[in-house]
């Protein structure tokens, strides 16, 4: 799910289990029950629970295989268990809107996360039992040196839609008006084009996902003024814990299995 205005990355779309994490001896109020769906209640946000990613640093790329490889019976694996010398941890946390410098822009808003790992950059959700949703972006303060960016969707954008699932697809639509990005004046239409279309096991370092869902994200930025620009997401997603692994591609990927990532993120624990 992007804001892929100027560059800007995807914003953080992570939903890790409430009151908990992978570790030992941790309960869970949210069990996976590997039904081939995902519901609204196993993809809840757990604010204040901070989750590590390991991630590719800016600047550089990861190879990427996204189309799986077929184990023999008809099931898919992804391998993204390899490590990078040039990796590095990155702790992500959704917080509650209330209190930040654009709360009062986002009435609807429920809570914040981190568009980029620096967190220049917030995304400001809200959900409901039908979905998560999108409703813009602010700078992580006022006045940042690169100048304001506030982002307001006049509408929500549907990031993901309840039960998620293979063959699950739909289209949602934010339009700008009197936007401020990087203290510049923005207007335009962000077309979120989402697809849950496989699902199958996925091998990080330290965990095994047996029942992950590939959901695809293709989202074309249309500015009032300036160049149309299509930027592509590729997140696995597993029940009660949301995105595992996270690939970005370079600006203007044609491919919906690209093998060049931007960025790659990879849960490491919480």
């Amino acid at each position: 799910m992007l804001i892929p205005v100027a560059g800007c990355s995807l914003p953080d779309i992570t939903y890790p289990a409430p009151d908990g994490g992978a570790d030992a001896g941790t309960e869970l109020t949210c069990l996976p029950n590997l039904d081939g769906k995902i519901d609204a209640s196993e993809l809840q946000t757990a604010l204040n629970l901070p989750v590590v990613y390991t991630v590719s640093p800016p600047g550089t790329t990861r190879t990427v295989d996204l189309a799986g490889e077929n184990d023999g019976s008809g099931n898919l694996t992804w391998d993204f268990s390899t490590s990078y010398s040039d990796d590095v941890s990155v702790t992500i946390e959704a917080s509650p809107l209330a209190g930040r410098w654009y709360e009062a822009s986002f009435p609807g808003g429920q809570w914040t996360a981190p568009v980029d790992v620096a967190d220049t950059v917030e995304g400001v959700y809200s959900a409901d039992g039908q979905a998560i949703y999108l409703l813009g972006i602010a700078s992580h303060v006022q006045v940042p040196s690169e100048g304001e960016t506030l982002i307001v969707y006049g509408a929500p954008v549907a990031l993901y839609r309840f039960p998620l699932a293979p063959g699950s697809a739909w289209t949602s639509t934010g339009t700008v008006v009197g936007g401020m990005l990087r203290g510049l004046p923005y207007a335009g239409t962000d077309t979120y084009a989402v697809a849950d279309d496989a699902t199958g096991e996925v091998t990080l370092h330290d965990y095994v996902f047996t029942q992950a869902h590939r959901v695809r994200t293709t989202v074309t930025l249309a500015p009032s003024a300036g160049q149309t620009q299509v930027t592509r997401q590729v997140s696995f997603v597993f029940e009660c814990f949301g995105e595992i692994v996270r690939a970005t591609s370079e600006p203007g990927e044609m491919s919906d299995d690209f093998t060049t990532a931007a960025e790659v993120r990879r849960f490491s624990g919480m």
